[in-house]
């Protein structure tokens, strides 16, 4: 019977897995490898291990974008300068010399692919050099033959995305998204005239807000100016410019309207609705850094819903409430008021101020003529529509009317100031204006802040009647 060869006793470190090693500190970045434009920096470590120890896992070098001033006008493209360093010389050994330029076709476009000048063919010079642009108008960079992405943190291939509210590598947690619909309106206005949707804080992005009537988006900056369809002007649909964003408004046949921009926003944005009918519901979303006050935490909330000024309704107490559309009065006693410009009268002061009238014959008669409407009317009632001003009258003689004017109608004032000065009960003669938007959604008798509005008297109605014979007359066709 053969012996027994007994086998050597296998030692206990064998079954151990090897741990790896473990990286050293990053050296410092290096110089960048361009003069002008884009270029790449690269930093290294070493890995740190011992006999026993597997090798680090990880990249041992980094690369980081660094942006210098722009080349100057008539540089000649980094990748273009590569190839022309091969000019007039010889390739394979061939007698024949050529001049080389950019090839764009082939496979990698991370190799210095140079096409020959007057012929069709291109040859690849070995690879490009670091922080050579992957492609025409690519925004990656090639780094040791490999086509990389700049991550929001300047490095090269870490594929770190902005979050959704804008923070690099915040995490999604970072974010606070809002997305809520609006359903409020102002019966008493007769779903006529402007009302407070949201307000969209500073540091939004990702906005989108969506209306499928026939009402209009309207929007304002923090300073009270209107950027899309204030002052009952209907904008066109395309690209606008505000808080520090680009917005894209687009309206549809069916009256779908959309209002994106991408953010984040420098200031505040007062997202309002132009009331046509009942308020289907607008529907509004956007993403906040969670630093930022949240919604529903108290009055002081940048988010807290604008309560429309309607008829009996206050303005809001708070300051990041509805937007003031009105001038400030002037705190200061002993500061001269303005004075009027030649042919206005200051009256009696209303919120916003004195109201200016005008006043004298050149100021009646040029009134007259530029009106569609001048009439007498006694004012039956007075009702705040968002900013706006509402009077009910009872037209009571008509001198000069281009489109029918019935007994009863409304006269719209574009202000909640007070001015002119109308009180309920009195006799007036007003100069107003029809207005009609370009779609002939509107179409109503508008009365300017600074319009002719006088009580009326027998010298009153002697005086415009003169006004009439003084307005050029038409020409015949």
């Amino acid at each position: 019977m053969p012996a027994q060869v007994s086998k050597p006793p296998v030692p206990a470190w064998s079954h151990r897995l090897l741990a790896p090693g473990a990286w050293g500190p990053w050296g410092p970045w290096s110089s960048c490898s361009s003069s002008c434009g884009d270029g790449v920096a690269v930093r290294t470590r070493r890995c740190l291990r011992s006999t026993e120890e597997e090798l680090c896992t990880g990249d041992p070098r980094q690369y980081r974008l660094c942006q210098l001033q722009g080349c100057p006008s008539g540089s000649v493209p980094f990748r273009a300068m590569q190839c022309s360093l091969y000019d007039n010389k010889p390739v394979l050994g061939a007698s024949a010399r050529y001049q080389w330029v950019p090839f764009h076709g082939a496979p990698n476009v991370c190799d210095l692919n140079c096409l020959a000048v007057g012929h069709n063919f291109y040859y690849t010079f070995g690879r490009v050099l670091d922080g050579t642009r992957c492609g025409p108008g690519s925004p990656d960079l090639c780094v040791s033959g490999r086509c990389l992405s700049v991550g929001c943190d300047g490095i090269l291939g870490s594929g770190v995305r902005p979050d959704s509210c804008g923070p690099c590598s915040g995490g999604h947690g970072a974010c606070l998204f809002v997305h809520r619909l609006f359903q409020g309106e102002d019966a008493s206005s007769g779903h006529f005239g402007y009302l407070n949707v949201t307000r969209i804080p500073a540091g939004a992005s990702h906005i989108k807000v969506t209306d499928k009537s026939r009402n209009y988006l309207a929007l304002m900056t923090s300073d009270g100016r209107y950027v899309l369809n204030g002052d009952w002007s209907i904008a066109w649909p395309g690209q606008y410019e505000a808080a520090g964003t680009r917005l894209r408004y687009t309206r549809t046949p069916d009256g779908t309207e959309s209002l994106e921009a991408p953010g984040p926003t420098d200031e505040d944005l007062q997202v309002m609705v132009l009331l046509q009918e009942p308020n289907p519901g607008i529907e509004y979303e956007f993403w906040l850094p969670r630093a930022h006050p949240q919604p529903g935490h108290g009055n002081s909330s940048p988010l807290r819903q604008p309560q429309p000024r309607g008829a009996g309704t206050p303005p809001p107490q708070e300051p990041l409430g509805a937007p003031v559309l009105l001038p400030q009065r002037r705190s200061s006693a002993t500061e001269p008021p303005p004075r009027s410009p030649p042919g206005w009268a200051e009256v009696s002061a209303g919120p916003c101020g004195r109201c200016r009238s005008p006043k004298g014959r050149s100021q009646r008669i040029r009134h007259f003529c530029q009106s569609d409407f001048v009439f007498q009317a006694r004012i039956l009632a007075r009702r705040l529509v968002g900013q706006e001003t509402r009077y009910e009258v009872e037209v009571t003689a008509r001198y000069r009317h281009r489109s029918p004017l019935l007994r009863r109608e409304y006269v719209w004032v574009p202000n909640a100031c007070g001015c002119p000065a109308l009180r309920e009960g009195g006799e007036y003669v007003l100069m107003a204006r029809r207005h009609v938007n370009y779609e002939r959604t509107l179409n109503r008798i508008l009365l300017q802040d600074d319009g002719y509005a006088r009580p009326w008297t027998p010298r009153e109605e002697r005086l415009v009647r003169e006004a009439a014979r003084h307005c050029p007359q038409p020409r015949p066709p």
